[in-house]
């Protein structure tokens, strides 16, 4: 991820220069009084590319400065400052460029803006240049990335950006988190070694606790343990706390991710074709991991626990089968009738080993767990399922909010009957239709009376096939900016 870091006064040296113009405005009237002797190039540039100052479009011309030649950049702003598109598309544009250094001028934005503007800028340009290339071998020099330092001049408003920036700083660097898990492959990320990499948030102040198979046996996790029957890689409940509130709320507000670190069906064996993005099955519990280092990282103040449920679903000779009957650890019995429809089977335990031991007051899931979710919203929303009204409308604006959208989806009686058994509480799929609401009311068969659930069902939203503005093809590390901003505008007010 490249360097961010704030100065009152443009820097002296070699970098390339980038000023935001908003829509409609003049270029050439734009361009400071040390670049007027190529006002006339920008303003030709300008005029070739159609730049109208739309959010996130450049030019760009090399022009002199005294007696050197600098690479200049003009930055759509749009008509209402997008700070993110603005950091996104410039780190983008300059990420393998071969410059190493960019300074970007914001001393044309009025100072009330200027703080906001600096920070979302920010945070856009640093998850757009976060890159993952350990296993590249082979790049060519001009494949690797080479914008080592953004520095963002914002005169007499350095202290708050800075102030602001460290908040923010906090986050991007979980969501950096989250997408190493979500993009490392499955034999290097399985329980054991996800727990491992997640063992450093000690150090920002996160309590971490982790069982381990003789401790979930012991429990009656049987739902969870039927999952990982079939694979050599044994099972972890790996179990994250903050309380940035001294003890001052007693009953936390708990976030239950699916982990499970690879995918293949089971007995219920998926296609081949495609397989291989079943590495990032645990989606759900990588936004767990990343947002409770974030939080524990900037000293929310709330108290709030991450639980994630760890397994690989593989099916060998002591694989699970279809029709198998288990039993959860909350008691109830469930047919397996699709080996497939794991993701539920996980977190129903661990959701009941949650409110055993944290007696929580809100619950909020995240699961990468139904591919009906991807049929129903594609790429764009991810979808959502509350018992609780108030809890729903915090969620959806708090994805809102940060561009990580919610779309609510229904429950009620008539789908729960769809997962009834013959021969035992329930099963673990319904039929062809609805198979995301099916999934959902089997889950909120497992929260006890009184504690406020959500289930949200990111199926679309942790990997992307295509680059947007905060992220290039692969892991978008979806959810963790959704949990802080709901922490922030539910828990922290």
């Amino acid at each position: 991820m490249t360097t961010i870091s704030f100065v009152s006064e443009r820097p002296t040296g070699a970098h390339a220069l980038a000023f935001p113009i908003a829509s409609g405005e003049d270029v050439a009237a734009k361009v400071p009084a040390s670049l007027q002797a190529g006002a006339a190039i920008f303003k030709a540039a300008a005029e070739s590319a159609r730049f109208a100052g739309d959010a996130g479009s450049i030019v760009e011309a090399h022009v002199a400065e005294g007696a050197d030649v600098r690479r200049v950049l003009l930055v759509g702003t749009g008509s209402a400052l997008d700070g993110e598109k603005v950091g996104g598309s410039l780190a983008a544009k300059l990420l393998t460029s071969g410059e190493t250094k960019l300074v970007i001028d914001l001393g044309q934005i009025a100072s009330a803006d200027r703080a906001t503007f600096a920070v979302a800028l920010a945070e856009g340009a640093a998850l757009r240049s976060w890159r993952y290339d350990i296993y590249r071998t082979k790049l060519q020099a001009s494949q690797k990335p080479t914008l080592d330092d953004i520095v963002l001049v914002v005169g007499d408003r350095l202290a708050e950006a800075e102030t602001r920036w460290a908040a923010r700083k906090a986050v991007v660097e979980g969501i950096g988190f989250t997408r190493m898990l979500v993009t490392e492959p499955a034999n290097i990320l399985y329980p054991e070694s996800f727990v491992e990499r997640c063992l450093s948030g000690r150090e920002l102040g996160l309590e971490i606790e982790v069982l381990g198979l003789e401790e979930m046996r012991a429990a009656g996790m049987g739902s969870l343990l039927g999952v990982a029957q079939g694979s050599v890689r044994e099972p972890r409940l790996l179990v994250m706390r903050w309380d940035g509130t001294n003890g001052a709320v007693a009953r936390p507000t708990a976030f239950v991710g699916k982990g499970v670190t690879f995918d293949t069906g089971g007995i219920s064996l998926k296609p081949g074709p495609g397989m291989g993005d079943m590495k990032w099955d645990m989606g759900g519990a990588g936004a767990v991991a990343g947002a409770m280092r974030a939080l524990a990282a900037r000293k929310a103040k709330a108290h709030v626990v991450g639980i994630c449920g760890l397994v690989e679903n593989m099916p060998d000779g002591n694989a699970q089968r279809p029709g198998d009957v288990v039993t959860s650890m909350s008691g109830q019995t469930i047919e397996v009738l699709n080996t497939d429809a794991e993701g539920r089977l996980v977190l129903c335990d661990a959701i009941t080993w949650t409110q055993q031991r944290f007696k929580p007051t809100t619950i909020v899931d995240l699961a990468t767990l139904t591919g009906a979710m991807i049929i129903s919203l594609g790429h764009e929303y991810g979808g959502i399922f509350a018992n609780d009204d108030a809890l729903a409308d915090a969620l959806v604006a708090a994805g809102k909010g940060v561009g990580e959208k919610l779309w609510r989806f229904p429950l009620g009686e008539a789908y729960d009957k769809l997962i009834n058994s013959p021969i035992a509480d329930m099963q673990n799929i319904g039929p062809r239709e609805a198979g995301s609401i099916t999934a959902a009311q089997f889950i909120q068969r497992f929260v006890d009376e009184g504690v406020k659930w959500a289930h949200l069902d990111i199926a679309g939203m942790v990997w992307a096939a295509k680059p947007s503005h905060l992220w290039e093809k692969g892991a978008t590390g979806y959810g963790v900016r959704l949990i802080d901003r709901f922490v922030s505008e539910t828990l922290e007010k």
